[in-house]
């Protein structure tokens, strides 16, 4: 299992050869190491430990595959990849790994991975003695004329020995006899063994006679196979056939077509009659292969195709031909005929694919090997040359190794799992004949999936829409996110972001982190909060992971869950209840009371309708359905009653309108006994009215001086603009019952105005608010129509939700025709936009009546 000082040497010249290739080219190959090996050994016989010879780390062989890539599926030797020893896997014998007689070696590829290396491994397989010599046949017969001169030369059979070297045969053997002894001439395929005539035969003294020849071989013990001859002595036939020349050399094509005539012999006799009759035979000592591809006609010598010419098989035929004649005995020529053969282009290329990485991970490295690649053409020369590149558009390319015909598939640049996953590499490998072959091979490479793509929303920020007094725990929206990557790393995981105070409404949240469903921890009241904005956070499962954020905002509607609230009548005990005393003498028309209610909910759900719900005597008063005013709808009688109770009913106009209720008790009383009450209850009153209205004097003429002063500058500006155009919106209201005071915006730069003064007009329109009634100016260009209830001049008037509006009515005029009250309003109205109006002229209206009564 050794080998000797010179094999070491050359094997280290060897070494330092593919090492400094190595530096050159690249990490295919690191090393060439050489074992020696007999045939015959037990399956399992360690050759030598190819892991301590390479340098190799014994702990990591299992994790790099340590293997032995071979070209059939029976592999000769196997790798053991705990401990990296070499052995042998199956049985060994060397006449049938390497037929011939010399040197019997077998090149192993070692193939190891992370990084990925090849290295060749050369075993030599040596000769034992295993076999005996053996003759093609067991008896030779020779008719001998009695007049053959000594020293005349028989060919005998050659034995056969399949063990090489010293194993093979190392002589023949005659048996002791007075006319015969044996010559051995070395030959191209051995020693051929030769009958040569010493004593002159006597056919009258015998006339046979028998040897035996013994082959044996050098091996220890030796082993031995013989030959029966039998020599049986003719009468003279004195010459014998002769050729031109003694080798003759022809060349032929492969794959000519069986029958052909390659070459035609020709031999010449002296002798006459049967005796010069030539007849022709191949010789018996030729390979088996030979009588297999060649034929020979006996009478003409024509030698003609019986099988298949492949050069990759053999590319060379020695034929010996002898000619016989009919003598008797019949005498023989020799010659020897060589037929080369010619090589065609009839073998495609051969793509073996040494190793392959079916999975690459998207994020390897250009120039990453993924596969071994070794091409071969059976053909010689230039037929035998490939040339190989990858035929379709994909990011790998093939770089050659240091050795011919053997290739790495790299790649070329960064991959992309989520543009392509799946890449078939077509491999085209063309040799240089005439006309060129191709043989093509695909690899199929799936790309693996790493973790470099973010969670994506597909909005952002998100809006939901919530409606109030939702079930406390339940989900109430979703947020959803997609990750372009597989697996883990597509796995999404959601929360949110807290930050802040432990109030924050964010505590009052809860997602799942699987589906992203939000789930509110307590019930949101519109009343109390209108909206609220939070974020959440998407993360992946890949390592690293990696996250987005969204930004949701959240708006509560509103839910008609707020019933009305009776503001007047109120009773000392808190109830809904009062008693208003009236003079018995009053007209129809006479305002009774008014009833003032209250609705936290906005819109519909806050418009309030009064109605009444029982009343003593219906022909005596009426109530408004908007304002709450008490009016009576006749004069009183002596016959009626004098004490009238009506219980109004005061709803909303949501979906499942909530009510209450007020009881308001009317009393009759007399005249003077009206006035008596209303002097009492009004003499503690009267000095406070008084300042009350000295102080809405002052403030109306304050009002009214910045009013003119804002008026004659507007004026200024508007005269300085003559591109602008000023235009009045009006619309007229045809029910108007004169209880809502008129009022002109107008515009002037970034400031808005309001123009207020008595019964206007204008066709304005309600629109109920959330604390009292909105007043909306509409656009004259669309449909005029009346949605609230009309209000009088001491009415709150809010343009939108959370601001108000005061209008100041002129009490020095009840009929004046032009006694307009300017005042400024502040837009505040949570976002809303007026309809504009501008004005540069104001029509006159007459003065609405007001009741300060109320």
């Amino acid at each position: 299992m050794g080998t000797d000082l010179k094999t070491r040497t050359r094997d280290c010249y060897w070494v330092s050869f593919h090492l400094t290739l190595l530096l050159l080219f690249g990490k295919q190959a690191l090393a060439q190491i050489r074992y020696s090996i007999p045939e015959e050994v037990e399956v399992g016989a360690v050759v030598g430990n190819v892991a301590k010879d390479l340098g190799l780390d014994v702990a990591s062989l299992t994790d790099r595959r340590l293997r032995v890539v071979a070209e059939s599926k029976d592999a000769v030797f196997e790798v053991n990849q705990n401990n990296g020893a070499l052995f042998v896997h199956q049985h060994i014998d060397r006449e049938e790994l390497c037929r011939g007689s010399g040197a019997c070696l077998m090149e192993l590829k070692v193939l190891v991975e992370n990084p990925l290396e090849i290295h060749y491994v050369m075993v030599e397989i040596t000769d034992v003695n295993d076999h005996s010599p053996l003759f093609p046949e067991r008896e030779q017969i020779f008719e001998i004329a009695e007049h053959t001169l000594p020293g005349k030369r028989f060919q005998l059979h050659t034995a056969r020995d399949p063990d090489a070297g010293i194993n093979s045969i190392r002589t023949y053997i005659l048996s002791s006899n007075d006319h015969f002894e044996i010559n051995i001439r070395q030959g191209d395929s051995g020693k051929i063994p030769f009958l040569v005539l010493k004593k002159p035969l006597d056919r009258e003294q015998k006339s046979k006679h028998t040897l035996l020849v013994t082959a044996v071989d050098g091996g220890k013990p030796q082993k031995s196979g013989t030959l029966n001859v039998s020599i049986i002595v003719l009468d003279s036939n004195d010459n014998r056939p002769m050729f031109g020349q003694e080798i003759y050399q022809i060349s032929i094509q492969e794959n000519v077509p069986v029958g052909t005539s390659v070459f035609r012999m020709n031999a010449t006799d002296p002798d006459e009659g049967t005796n010069k009759e030539i007849e022709y035979n191949l010789g018996k000592t030729l390979k088996k292969k030979v009588y297999d591809i060649f034929e020979l006609d006996n009478l003409t010598g024509e030698i003609r195709i019986k099988g298949a010419v492949d050069y990759e098989e053999n590319d060379l035929y020695e034929l010996d031909i002898e000619a016989s004649d009919k003598g008797m005995p019949p005498l023989t020529g020799e010659c020897r005929v060589i037929i080369k053969i010619i090589d065609v282009n009839d073998n495609p290329p051969e793509i073996e694919v040494t190793s392959l990485s079916n999975t690459v991970s998207e994020d390897v490295k250009p120039g990453t090997i993924i596969s071994l690649i070794t091409m071969r053409d059976k053909d010689s020369g230039v037929n035998g040359k490939i040339i190989s590149d990858i035929t379709n558009d994909v990011p790998f390319e093939l770089k050659a190794s240091y050795k011919e015909n053997v290739y790495s598939v790299v790649t070329k640049e960064p991959l992309d799992r989520e543009k392509v996953s799946q890449y078939e590499i077509n491999i085209k490998a063309t040799d240089c004949g005439e006309p060129p072959l191709s043989t093509f091979k695909t690899l199929n490479i799936q790309i693996s999936d790493v973790n470099d793509n973010r969670p994506q929303f597909e909005q952002n920020p998100l809006q939901f829409y919530l409606v109030e007094n939702n079930i406390a725990g339940a989900s109430i929206f979703s947020v959803s996110a997609t990750d372009n990557d597989l697996d883990d790393n597509a796995a999404i995981s959601y929360q949110i972001m807290r930050e802040g105070s432990q109030n924050d409404v964010k505590s009052f949240l809860n997602i799942n982190s699987d589906n992203g469903h939000i789930s509110a921890l307590k019930s949101f009241d519109f009343e109390t909060l209108k909206t609220f904005q939070f974020q959440v956070v998407a993360t992946d499962c890949g390592t690293p992971s990696l996250s987005s954020n969204v930004t949701v905002n959240v708006f509560i509607l509103d839910q008609n869950d707020n019933a009305p609230v009776i503001l007047y009548p109120v009773s000392s005990n808190g109830s809904a209840e009062g008693v208003e005393e009236i003079p018995r003498n009053v007209n129809a028309g006479h305002l009774v009371t008014k009833v003032r209610a209250y609705d936290a909910d906005i819109g519909y759900n806050g418009w309030l309708l009064f109605s009444l719900q029982e009343v003593t005597d219906h022909s005596l008063f009426g109530l408004d359905r908007y304002t709450g005013q008490i009016r009576t709808l006749r004069s009183f009688t002596e016959t009626d009653e004098a004490e009238h109770k009506l219980v109004i009913l005061v709803k909303d106009n949501g979906n499942v309108s909530l009510s209450a209720t007020a009881t308001v008790i009317v009393r009759l009383v007399e005249p003077k006994e009206a006035f008596a009450a209303s002097d009492v209850q009004s003499s503690a009153k009267d000095d406070e009215e008084n300042n009350v209205t000295l102080y809405l004097m002052i403030t109306l003429g304050s009002v009214s001086l910045l009013f003119v002063i804002s008026i004659i500058v507007l004026i200024a500006m508007q005269c300085s603009k003559s591109t602008t155009d000023y235009t009045s919106k009006y619309l007229q209201e045809t029910n108007y019952d004169g209880t809502l005071c008129h009022s002109i915006q107008y515009r002037s730069g970034d400031k808005r105005y309001m123009l207020v003064g008595p019964r206007m007009s204008i066709g304005s329109t309600i629109v109920p608010g959330s604390n009292a009634n909105t007043l909306m100016l509409p656009d004259r260009r669309g449909t005029s129509e009346e949605v609230g209830p009309r209000m009088s001049i001491g009415s709150t008037i809010v343009p939108g939700s959370n601001a108000n509006t005061l209008v100041l009515p002129d009490r020095r005029s009840a009929t004046s025709e032009s006694s307009y009250k300017p005042v400024l309003v502040e837009e505040s109205h949570g976002g809303s936009k007026w309809p504009e109006i501008q004005s540069t002229s104001f029509h006159e209206t007459k003065v609405c009546e007001t009741d300060f009564r109320a």
